[in-house]
């Protein structure tokens, strides 16, 4: 992975966070109008799944068997990095406070992390813990838990604790199957597409059998002191909220990996705070801008571990046979095809040099 494909990534990553981090004004505002979060989510994850329909279908380019091979990848990604996130957060909130929910959701990296060492053998290196310390404190600062000890707002249970710990392996489940690729990995698009399809069904189910309240309401919300009609506060969690965010979040992944995208989307709490100025009005207290700071100096810290990894130009070489100054190539006779012609590598090789040097002499 070069350093510009790592770059392209992060600011993707980046995007998927800040995505994300919309649905709390938005969400809010529907909230105060006397919708229930069930509500709300349905309609976010519902909306996507409409609105990457036709994108997903001309991903998939007529090759449905992928679907018919792969459904499992689809299914488990809407169940587990779709609802069960969503679903546990819902039910987290009802026993805890929203800052510590969320700091137990996001110890998800922590469990990315587990995973990836469990599935090596090996214990996490120096720069993966120094990471996940600095990315934790920083997320506690950015929730600001201290204020909320101080004015008792501060609630913890053991069911609100399983529920919020439930949020986390469904956090973990998002970033490995986003960054799960390989000749069996489906599209992003496709990926994306049918999770959300699968995730909307399954609070469908919810809320039809009563297990998941929905109340909706046609009042008008507010947001930045500007009344704007239900709708565009639900299409924009679903556009950009859902829809966006996930098919980000997944070629996020794809590029960077499991774990250095699930450290960058911690961003999504400091996106979270500022989206909550400059929408909402509420100020950022400076303990939240340090605790920003503190998830950048994870996040670098693990970039440097996964940078200190990746092979060097020449071991990369080495490993794929590219012989070494001074050697003489190896020919081999594979052939490759060329408008139905079936012409010697090493030959076509010399016909493609020798019309550049036709064209333009070295």
């Amino acid at each position: 992975m070069s350093t510009r494909s790592t770059g392209t990534g992060i600011m993707i990553a980046l995007v998927s966070a800040a995505s994300f981090a919309t649905s709390g004004p938005f969400a809010k505002s529907l909230l105060e109008t006397g919708w229930t979060p069930g509500s709300v989510v349905f309609l976010r994850i519902a909306g996507a799944a409409l609105i990457l329909a036709v994108p997903t279908v001309r991903a998939l380019g007529g090759r449905w068997h992928l679907l018919r091979e792969e459904w499992h990848q689809v299914l488990a990604y809407g169940v587990g990095a779709v609802a069960v996130p969503q679903l546990a957060f819902f039910y987290a909130v009802q026993h805890l406070s929203v800052g510590v929910a969320l700091l137990l959701e996001y110890l998800g990296l922590v469990l990315v992390v587990a995973w990836q060492c469990l599935a090596a053998r090996r214990l996490p290196r120096t720069p993966t813990v120094v990471g996940i310390v600095l990315a934790l404190v920083g997320l506690a600062l950015v929730l600001d838990l201290p204020a909320l000890g101080q004015d008792a707002g501060l609630r913890i249970d053991g069911i609100g604790v399983a529920w919020g710990l439930f949020a986390a392996v469904g956090l973990a489940t998002y970033f490995l199957l986003s960054g799960h690729a390989g000749d069996s990995a489906l599209p992003p698009m496709v990926l994306a597409g049918g999770g959300l399809i699968v995730g909307a069904l399954a609070f469908a189910v919810l809320g039809a059998t009563g297990l998941l309240p929905m109340t909706f309401e046609s009042a008008p919300v507010a947001l930045a002191g500007v009344s704007l009609p239900w709708w565009a506060a639900v299409l924009e969690l679903a556009a950009v909220a859902a829809a966006t965010a996930y098919v980000t979040g997944i070629l996020a992944a794809r590029v960077l990996g499991a774990k250095l995208a699930s450290f960058v989307g911690l961003s999504e709490v400091v996106f979270a705070v500022l989206f909550a100025w400059l929408l909402l009005g509420e100020l950022p207290r400076a303990i939240q801008l340090l605790g920003g700071l503190f998830i950048l100096a994870g996040v670098i810290a693990v970039r440097g571990e996964e940078a200190r990894v990746q092979p060097s130009a020449v071991e990369a070489g080495v490993a794929l046979g590219v012989p070494a100054v001074g050697e003489r190539p190896v020919v081999t006779d594979d052939r490759v095809e060329l408008d139905g012609v079936h012409v010697p590598t090493a030959e076509h090789e010399r016909g493609a040099v020798g019309a550049m040097e036709h064209e333009r002499p070295l």
